[in-house]
């Protein structure tokens, strides 16, 4: 698999319209965290498009380095269970979320403190990018990490989020099996890529509601 700066720009371009039309979807101030997922992968994948074309450039190259693992290290964990609570309405499921989403914050104010205080690089290693520093990757944060992102998924009452939660633990696995070294770059453009399930949710909650009102027309009519 190969990836390049016209990979990260092509997906940009095409998630940003995604998250665009999805976030139009959206009916409630609750529901838009979760709806911006897809612009939010956008906005990343924009960043590492600069990444992959300013190695020449040393100050671009390093705020666009720090930018894109303020996304892929920090945002994420923090992010995505906070707004899968937001949508929750089974008060049970809600309270184990809130157990996911303070995973996520340990791990995302961890990766934040080592992003900040240590040495952090990028380089090329077979078409992807590899980000290094000596405490990004230990085996607890990496834990809870993916419980974060791909476990709060699971204790959704949303069946489309449950299957977005099954294939972002799959693209994990093949990130982490087949492009160990890049592993974060590779996971986080599949994930990108993935996050357009996010809108199905939404065209899925805007079908249902339409086929509720027309059944309730239907009834009152009767």
């Amino acid at each position: 698999m190969c990836f390049s700066a016209t990979a990260s720009l092509v997906a940009a371009g095409a998630l940003s319209a995604t998250g665009g039309l999805t976030m139009m979807r959206a009916k409630t101030k609750s529901e838009l965290p979760f709806a911006s997922i897809p612009l939010l992968f956008g906005i990343q994948q924009v960043i590492e498009g600069v990444v992959w074309l300013s190695f020449d450039i040393p100050l671009l190259h390093t705020v666009a380095m720090y930018g894109y693992m303020t996304f892929s290290h920090v945002l994420w964990p923090i992010f995505v269970p906070l707004s899968i609570i937001l949508l929750e309405t089974d008060p049970f499921r809600k309270k184990i979320l809130w157990l996911f989403s303070l995973a996520g914050s340990i791990v995302g104010s961890y990766l934040a403190y080592y992003i900040i205080t240590d040495a952090v690089t990028v380089q090329i290693v077979n078409h992807s990018l590899a980000y290094h520093s000596p405490n990004l990757y230990p085996l607890l944060i990496i834990t809870f990490y993916l419980m974060a992102t791909c476990g709060s998924c699971f204790f959704s009452s949303h069946r489309i989020i449950n299957l977005f939660g099954i294939v972002l633990s799959l693209s994990f696995a093949v990130a982490a099996l087949f492009f160990f070294e890049t592993f974060f770059s590779v996971w986080c453009f599949l994930a990108a890529i993935l996050s357009i399930l996010v809108y199905w949710y939404f065209r899925q909650e805007t079908k249902d509601n339409e086929e509720d009102r027309t059944d309730s027309i239907t009834v009152g009519k009767e």
